[in-house]
C-alpha cells in the first residue's frame, strides 16, 4: 500500500460522504466537482452514488489525479480557482479551505465556486474546531485490512498559532504485514493549514453571494424503505461536540423549479 491506499483507509469514507453530498443537495444532482481532490475518492465514489451521475477531479498534483481515474470521472490538472467547469456539487473536504490563509483569497475562491454551481447547485465544504483545535497534539489509531495487515496511523498537530488560528499537521503510518515485514511513511502528508471557524466560514460565504448556509454535524442518520439517506441541519441552540467536524453546505442560484430538501 502507498501513501494514498493509506490515507483513504485510514482518513476517508468516500461513499458516506457521497451519499450525503446527494442527501444535502437535495435535489436530483448528476455532476459532483471534487476540487483539491487529491487522490479523488469522492469524485470515483459519485457515479455509484447517483443515477446518471458523472465525476470532475481537479488538483495541481498529477501523480494523485493518475488516481484519481476511473470510469465516471474526468480529471482535471489545474488551479481550483481557473477551473471553470460546473457542476451540481462542488465539494472542498479534508479541509482544503485551510488553504487559503487570508479572508481575500477565501472570499475569491466563494466567489468563483459560486459561478461554477448549476442552478439549485451546493457548494460541500468541512471544518475541524472545537475545544483542542489550536492544541500541538497527536491522536494514534490502529486499523487492520481483512488480509491481516496492521495499519498504526498518527495525525500530529505539530504546530498550532491561536493569534493566527495557523496550524502545521502531518498524518503518518507504519504498515506490518502478517509475515512481519514493516513498512513506514512519517510525514506522509504535510499540511499548513489556516483554521477558519464555523461564523467566518458563514459569513464569507455569504458575502460571496451564495443565498443560504446550513451546517450539518452529522452525515445523516436514518435511511428510508428506497436507500434514501435523510439529513438534517444543525439548528441555533443546538449543542455541538468539544471536538467537532462538521460540513458546511453553501447554496447557489436557485434552480428554475422547487427542488425537494431532505429533512
Amino acid at each position: 500500500m502507498d501513501r494514498y491506499d493509506l490515507y483513504e483507509l485510514c482518513v476517508t469514507d468516500a461513499p458516506r460522504l457521497a451519499r450525503f453530498a446527494h442527501a444535502a443537495h437535495g435535489g436530483d444532482p448528476r455532476i459532483l466537482r471534487e476540487d483539491f481532490c487529491g487522490s479523488g475518492a469522492l469524485a470515483r465514489s459519485w457515479p455509484r452514488a447517483a443515477r446518471r451521475a458523472r465525476a470532475l477531479a481537479v488538483d495541481l498534483d498529477p501523480e494523485a489525479l493518475r488516481r484519481a481515474a476511473a470510469p465516471g470521472v474526468r480529471t482535471i490538472l489545474a488551479d481550483v480557482r481557473r477551473c471553470s467547469l460546473k457542476a451540481d456539487i462542488i465539494a472542498a473536504t479534508n479541509f482544503p479551505l485551510g488553504y487559503f490563509h487570508q479572508r481575500d483569497e477565501l472570499l475569491a475562491y466563494l466567489r468563483h465556486a459560486r459561478t461554477c454551481l448549476r442552478p439549485g447547485g451546493i457548494l460541500l465544504a468541512d471544518l475541524y474546531g472545537g475545544r483542542d483545535a489550536l492544541t500541538p497534539m497527536r491522536l494514534r489509531r490502529r486499523l487492520q485490512t481483512p488480509s491481516g495487515t496492521r495499519v498504526d496511523y498518527v495525525w500530529h498537530q505539530a504546530q498550532a498559532d491561536p493569534l493566527t488560528n495557523l496550524v502545521t499537521d502531518t498524518l503518518s503510518f507504519t504498515v506490518r504485514t502478517r509475515t512481519g515485514r514493516v513498512t513506514r511513511h512519517p510525514d506522509a502528508f504535510v499540511y499548513r493549514w489556516r483554521l477558519w471557524s464555523i461564523p467566518e466560514l458563514r459569513d464569507a460565504a455569504h458575502d460571496a453571494g451564495f443565498r443560504e448556509v446550513d451546517v450539518y454535524t452529522r452525515m445523516g442518520d436514518a435511511v428510508d424503505s428506497r436507500g434514501n439517506l435523510y439529513v438534517r441541519p444543525h439548528e441555533p441552540g443546538e449543542p455541538i461536540d468539544e471536538n467537532y467536524v462538521v460540513y458546511v453546505v453553501a447554496r447557489g442560484p436557485r434552480a428554475g423549479r422547487a427542488s425537494k430538501r431532505n429533512t
